[in-house]
Parts: structure tokens; C-alpha cells; sequence
């Protein structure tokens, strides 16, 4: 008996602890207003010089993003990029992301699919200014011709003001 009454107060404590979280959850919620995102880009390496690339960004944050390769390195068989993004939608705000890893591995000579891509979205101008969002990145880097074809999809989240 004694361990019914134990096992009892346990599943109490578990159920007021996920109500608890819930609760804390919604209430830091409350103030963001978060929707999918989701489109592609293709670019140029050397577009703007040997370690950046531009080129047009199509779906819901059309515009224009160019890549600076800040570093690279190998690990075991991947070939992984280190690239700060400078990006400006349509309407003229930029946004601002944090910088970016993403991990390839070749296919062919010079030609890498992208294995893992996340980005972080930390804020921009304008309607963007008080926005965060997290993507991630699917697609192919060819370093014979320099070009480079991506498809982003995520999330995007604006403070609301009260």
C-alpha cells in the first residue's frame, strides 16, 4: 500500500511539473508570433571577390544574399564551410544572421552535397528588426563552376508589441 501512495504522488508531481513547463512555455510565447518560411537560393562563388558569393534569394524572403566563406576545414570526409550571410529582401531591410557552418561531403570531383546547414536569423531592419528564426539548408556547391543552388525552410518569429 505504501507504494501505491508513493507511485500516486509521483504521478502528481509529474503532472503539475508538465503544467508548470506548459504554462512557462505559452507565457514566453506569448509575445512572439512565429510562421514557417521557406524558398531558395542560388549563387555565385567569386561573384564579389574569391571567398564571396551573391545571387538572388526566391520565396518568402526574396531578395538578394551574398556568402562570405570565412574559413574552411576538413573533417574525416566532409568538407566543412565557415560563412557569415549578408542578406536584403525585396522591400530593402536586411537581415542580420549569425555565422553559419555548414558540412558537405563530395559527390564528384569539386561537386558537394550539404549534409547539415543551420542558420540563425538574429534580428535585421524594418519590419525584421525585432525578429529571430532558425533554418535549415538543403543543396549543392559545385567549386568547378562556382555556383551554388540551396533550399532554405524554417521558422521565423516577431515580437509582438503590446
Amino acid at each position: 500500500m505504501r507504494f501505491n501512495r508513493m507511485s500516486k504522488a509521483v504521478s502528481i508531481l509529474v503532472a503539475v511539473t508538465f503544467l508548470v513547463a506548459g504554462a512557462a512555455a505559452q507565457k514566453s510565447n506569448k509575445h512572439q508570433h512565429c510562421q514557417p518560411v521557406g524558398g531558395m537560393l542560388m549563387t555565385n562563388l567569386g561573384a564579389i571577390d574569391a571567398s564571396t558569393t551573391m545571387g538572388p534569394v526566391t520565396g518568402d524572403l526574396k531578395g538578394s544574399v551574398s556568402g562570405t566563406v570565412v574559413s574552411t576545414e576538413v573533417i574525416g570526409d566532409n568538407l566543412v564551410f565557415h560563412i557569415q550571410h549578408h542578406w536584403v529582401t525585396e522591400s530593402g531591410d536586411t537581415l542580420s544572421f549569425d555565422q553559419a557552418t555548414a558540412t558537405t561531403r563530395a559527390v564528384a570531383s569539386g561537386l558537394y552535397a550539404i549534409i547539415t546547414y543551420p542558420v540563425h536569423l538574429s534580428g535585421g531592419t524594418g519590419k525584421f528588426a525585432q525578429v529571430t528564426g532558425d533554418f535549415n539548408n538543403i543543396g549543392e556547391v559545385d567549386l568547378n563552376s562556382g555556383q551554388i543552388v540551396l533550399r532554405y525552410s524554417g521558422q521565423i518569429c516577431f515580437s509582438n508589441h503590446d
